[in-house]
């Protein structure tokens, strides 16, 4: 793959609810070491229940905004320039807890995860996105997804989850 700049803007962008998903650099294009997708986050949306991946750990950069992450039983909170880790087999989730719009650059490491977002884009889109559907999708990346929590979630740190 040969060197190139992704200008802001660019890459395929689908949102679900209230977090997007920008694809900047897919695992195919880093030899399947990792992968790069942009989140932007709707004010105090809730960025999906909690899960745990089994095949990959995950690196949110925080780009602007303030990001609140449940780590097992941990509550951490990131502002723009801190690093939040979450690694494979950790239950997590995450959250724009603020007021404003936040962003945040995840590596997904290794690569190939970024299709599951492809496919819950198609889902989304076609109004389909519900946790029977949703199953066997996870399944086939190696995620455990418990939408239980949605509500717990919500009320706990006054979020939104469409």
């Amino acid at each position: 793959m040969p060197a190139r700049v992704i200008k802001a803007g660019e890459g395929r962008l689908g949102w679900l609810g209230g977090i997007g998903v920008r694809l900047l650099i897919p695992g195919a294009d880093a030899h399947g070491s990792f992968a790069l997708v942009e989140h932007p986050l709707e004010a105090h949306a809730l960025g999906a229940p909690l899960h745990r991946h089994s095949r990959e750990d995950e690196y949110s950069f925080v780009l602007s905004g303030r990001v609140g992450a449940l780590l097992g039983d941990e509550v951490v909170y990131g502002e723009p320039g801190d690093l939040i880790f979450k690694p494979r087999g950790q239950w997590h989730t995450f959250w724009n807890a603020g007021d404003e719009r936040a962003s945040l650059l995840e590596i997904v490491s290794p690569g190939g995860f970024e299709r599951y977002f492809d496919e819950l884009v198609e889902l989304v889109s076609r109004g389909q996105a519900y946790p029977a559907q949703i199953a066997p999708i996870a399944q086939r990346y190696g995620l455990e997804v418990d939408p239980s929590t949605i509500p717990t979630l919500c009320a706990r740190f006054g979020l939104r989850f469409p």
